[in-house]
């Protein structure tokens, strides 16, 4: 038995240990000179180190993700979706074993982690399913005795970049979508939060997955994406991430013409009419606001409250927020630390600068006096124009609230941003509903309730939030090519 082999059988010994490389069906450790801590936000605390890949690790992903592509592309559909949702089935088996995993590293409360584990095994459950409904079409020809059909392919190899706020539902995302139609893939989730990701690699290789059809890889991100982008080997790519990282990926891919999906950055406006349920509207929103320490580019984040509930809208939302409890996701507690320093340190600067134009704080507005990266649930009021908040995407516990009289100058407060992902209303007035669905620039919008991802419909953003659609029958399609055969 390896070194590696040993390290990786030894793993259960230990509450967390970083994970290996997982490269042509074998466990190993990174070959690079670079590795990178793994810390617990909740206490600061160095967890493990995670060994990084090198240019020799990345090629032999390479080699391993083209040769299985051979063979995983034309296993027939039913085999595909019986590894893909026996995958999902031992995700959730093992649940409650990964919770705490996922916890340890990126900081959310057990029960959010768990949730997130289930919620991610319903995305892989659904991309199995249909992988056995992968249609084609026969269209009339106009050729004597002719055939003409449309057929979806499996596009290729598959380069999969998922973040650090959601590390399980993200990439599994994308891991079902790859896999059920057939492509082959290298999964490079983020640094901070190997583990709990590692696990659902697990997963799939337990329930029967060729050996390189799924690749694990850490390293700099930069260094990774560029080695990876530049071979020939990819045909598709698929980033959820910053802005600034969409930009970087769009550039790599446009070199071999590699199809890319990009959700990025959102800034999620919230409006609230004035025949609204507010107590039902205030307890769906702090929940989803705060949830993952909100952490999340769906989280309703720019509330437009008409002016006639202002005030009583504005009250609950605060004594709601107030009442959470923070502190260690290990612990019985509502919300967590956010997931790194920087992203406290983030917070803190916005806060810091809108209050000092003016703005006010009904709740929260400060770090926590603690070890870890703790900062309270906050909704800021009055915030100046000049605020950066009212320009950058906050990504943690804060909340703007504004008023407003004129429901047409709402919407063109909520679009004035150049992000355009989700969105929120509350309102049962169907003429309101129409005015808002037609105005706002975005890809998802809920009314009444916050579910705007789910696996079964297409989630994704327009302008700098991103292009492309995960999830649903749109999402499946990005992982297909068409193919048109003309037979006389």
């Amino acid at each position: 038995m390896t070194t590696d082999a040993v390290a990786e059988a030894d793993r259960p010994a230990r509450l967390y240990a970083a994970p290996l490389l997982f490269i042509g069906g074998e466990w190993r450790r990174g070959g690079a000179s670079s590795s990178s801590p793994v810390i617990n936000p909740a206490t600061g605390e160095t967890l493990d180190h995670l060994s990084h890949a090198s240019a020799s690790d990345l090629d032999d992903a390479l080699k391993a993700s083209s040769h299985a592509f051979e063979l995983w592309s034309r296993t027939k559909p039913g085999r595909r979706a019986e590894i893909v949702t026996e995958a999902a089935r031992l995700m959730r088996d093992r649940a409650e074993a990964m919770a705490p995993l996922l916890t340890l590293e990126q900081g959310k409360p057990l029960p959010q982690a768990k949730a997130e584990i289930l919620a991610a095994a319903d995305m892989v459950q659904w991309y199995g399913e249909q992988a056995r409904r992968i249609y084609g079409r026969l269209v009339p020809s106009s050729l004597e005795g002719g055939e003409l059909s449309v057929r979806h392919e499996p596009v290729g190899p598959c380069a999969l970049f998922s973040p650090w706020n959601m590390p399980v539902l993200l990439a599994s995302r994308k891991i079902g979508g790859a896999l059920a139609a057939g492509c082959s893939a290298i999964l490079k989730p983020a640094e901070e939060t190997p583990a709990a990701i590692a696990e659902v690699v697990r997963c799939f290789i337990d329930a029967g997955l060729p050996n390189g059809a799924l690749n694990l890889v850490y390293g700099i991100p930069r260094d990774i994406s560029k080695h990876l982008l530049s071979s020939s080997v990819m045909r598709k790519v698929s980033l959820t991430g910053s802005v600034g990282a969409g930009r970087e990926i769009a550039q790599l891919a446009s070199t071999n013409f590699v199809r890319t999906t990009l959700e990025l950055g959102g800034y999620a406006p919230v409006l609230i009419l004035p025949d609204a349920d507010i107590e039902r509207a205030v307890q769906m929103l702090v929940a989803a606001k705060f949830r993952n320490a909100g952490q999340l580019c769906l989280a309703p984040t720019r509330f437009l409250v008409h002016e006639t509930v202002y005030e009583r809208f504005t009250t609950s939302f605060a004594e709601a927020a107030q009442k959470l409890v923070i502190g260690n996701g290990m612990e019985a507690v509502d919300m967590g630390p956010l997931a790194n320093a920087r992203r406290r340190d983030a917070i803190v600067s916005l806060v810091d600068d809108a209050v000092g134009r003016g703005a006010r704080a009904l709740a929260g507005g400060a770090s926590l006096n603690r070890p870890g990266y703790f900062f309270q649930p906050t909704i800021l009021i009055d915030v100046p124009d000049a605020a950066r908040i009212r320009m950058e995407e906050p990504f943690g516990p804060v909340a703007i609230v504004d008023r407003f009289s004129d429901l047409d100058a709402a919407i063109e407060s909520a679009n004035a941003t150049d992000f355009g992902l989700a969105g929120y209303a509350f309102t049962n007035s169907a003429s309101a509903q129409k005015k808002i669905i037609e105005g706002l620039k975005l890809g998802v919008l809920a009314f009444n309730n916050v579910a705007v991802s789910v696996a079964e419909a297409p989630f994704g953003g327009v302008k700098d939030s991103g292009y492309g659609r995960e999830s649903g029958e749109e999402g499946l399609s990005e992982y297909l090519t068409v193919k048109t055969v003309h037979l006389a």
